[in-house]
């Protein structure tokens, strides 16, 4: 039997939670770097399946296939394919990066690292699962550490912004569970293997379709978040410590548009080729609502979440126009985001470490004090608003082009978005990096630190790598994006 990759990039961090939750307490440096340990195997794992994986198929690959309750038809089912792969490696790179920014937690270090690693499970097998049964329970395991972890370790509002993220996800999760039991109760025999309702599902009478449709997209519209049901990312960005943070732009919200590219799209092509349009009018109303809302913000991490609304606008828009292009589109900046505004967290973290304020007009010149710090967020600034030769660009312009092909005069109005983001991107930079040093306010301030960095050059890096070479991953994507196309336009 071949190597179960997959199974064993899910479950150690489940290994590694139940081994600190094993480990004393009082031993922070063991818990911390025991925690390490088993967030470095899975990205090692995953850099591995990239080097094993078949470019030049869409097929399912390193799947593993068991029955599990065999009186359901319930499996133990997981593949990947080039839509899956760069997500699983997205979630690897952020979750070991992540723990490592997490050194500087103080506070009930066990519990941290032990709901963190649970976290890392959930959100790798949401990617990896190809039975509803299995994808369901990842997709709940995820919710309880999120929840745990900022509510005990977040801001000064943490149990609210807590509680309202689990509701809203909750909420999600129950439409999704009645589309998981519709789609069930319909397929001949009845099954939840995700492989054979995308065979079945063209067969369905539109209107099942669309009613299903709809109720799987309040679940994952939820997650990503698409307007009018973005209101509890600001808060639970803003009380979330600064890893949590990164991990909610990274990945959790990927794990929405992931859901509609794999579920909505492959499985229901009547009904998603007439919520096309729909789909285009919230891309674009959260585009120009994200960056408008953004500009007004004087809080940095506030800025950042609601940017966060605005960049996955594109994804929303892009994915509407049912073009190679815009699904490819929507793809890059899937990734791009992640490592961008993770960046960004990060970096915002940092200086919140130094001074307990985020408030951006608190600031000024802060180059001359801090070079180092100033240049690697002023990148990722730049990133964000889609400089060339960055990320951000690629994804950006890749989403628009394929928009543009179905639904021109609303991606003309969109493309204003691009104007508003550089706009407060701009007015951050200038206000906080520019002008005059406030020497006695923040003259103790320090520059970035090792480990600091240790967790922002591979996102730099990757960053300026896509923006400069974007080929490898269009190839890696390539055949699946057709493949997810072909499903929806059947």
């Amino acid at each position: 039997m071949d190597f179960p990759v997959l199974s064993w990039m899910i479950f150690l961090p489940l290994a590694g939670m139940i081994t600190v939750m094993l480990l004393p307490k009082d031993n922070t440096r063991a818990l911390r770097w025991t925690s390490v340990a088993f967030s470095l195997a899975p990205l090692v794992l995953s850099v591995w399946m990239l080097a094993a994986y078949d470019w030049t198929t869409s097929t399912m690959q390193f799947t593993e296939r068991f029955s599990w309750i065999p009186t359901l038809s319930i499996q133990y089912a997981l593949g990947v394919d080039g839509i899956s792969v760069p997500l699983v490696l997205l979630t690897t790179l952020l979750s070991f990066l992540c723990i490592v920014a997490s050194f500087n937690i103080e506070n009930r270090v066990k519990e941290y690292m032990a709901f963190f690693l649970l976290l890392e499970t959930g959100m790798i097998g949401v990617f990896c699962a190809l039975d509803f049964f299995l994808f369901y329970v990842f997709w709940e395991v995820m919710l309880v550490p999120m929840y745990f972890l900022i509510g005990i370790w977040g801001g000064p509002r943490k149990e609210y912004a807590a509680i309202k993220f689990f509701l809203y996800t909750l909420f999600g999760s129950i439409f999704m569970l009645v589309a998981i039991l519709a789609i069930y109760f319909t397929t001949e025999p009845h099954t939840f293997d995700m492989m054979v309702i995308m065979q079945q599902g063209v067969g369905w009478a539109a209107s099942f379709q669309i009613f299903v449709w709809v109720f799987f997209f309040f679940g994952f519209a939820i997650k990503v978040p698409v307007f009018p049901f973005h209101t509890w990312l600001p808060d639970a960005h803003v009380e979330a410590p600064t890893a949590v943070s990164v991990i909610l732009a990274g990945v959790l919200l990927k794990m929405g548009t992931y859901g509609i590219l794999r579920v909505n799209f492959s499985m229901l092509p009547a009904a998603s080729q007439y919520f096309s349009p729909h789909m285009a009018w919230l891309g674009m109303i959260a585009i120009l609502y994200g960056a408008l809302v953004s500009m007004a913000q004087k809080d940095l991490k506030k800025l950042v979440a609601y940017s966060s609304v605005s960049h996955m606008g594109y994804c929303i828009l892009a994915m509407g126009a049912l073009t190679t292009t815009g699904i490819a589109g929507a793809m890059f900046q899937m990734v791009s985001h992640g490592l961008i505004t993770g960046a960004l967290f990060l970096l915002v973290g940092v200086l919140y470490d130094r001074a307990h304020t985020r408030e951006i007009a608190a600031f000024g010149g802060l180059w001359t004090h801090l070079p180092l710090y100033s240049a690697i967020m002023t990148l990722f600034a730049m990133a964000s608003l889609g400089l060339p030769g960055l990320s951000g660009f690629v994804a950006e312009f890749m989403s628009f082009l394929g928009a543009f092909q179905t639904f021109p005069v609303l991606t003309a109005v969109s493309v204003v978005g691009v104007l508003l983001t550089a706009g407060y991107i701009l007015r951050m930079i200038q206000k906080m990096f520019l002008g005059p040093f406030q020497a006695e306010k923040w003259g103790g301030l320090t520059e970035i630190n090792g480990r600091e960095l240790f967790t922002v050059v591979p996102l730099a890096l990757l960053t300026i790598w896509i923006g400069v070479y974007p080929k490898p991953l269009a190839d890696l994507m390539g055949e699946s994006v057709k493949a997810v196309l072909q499903l929806a336009l059947r």
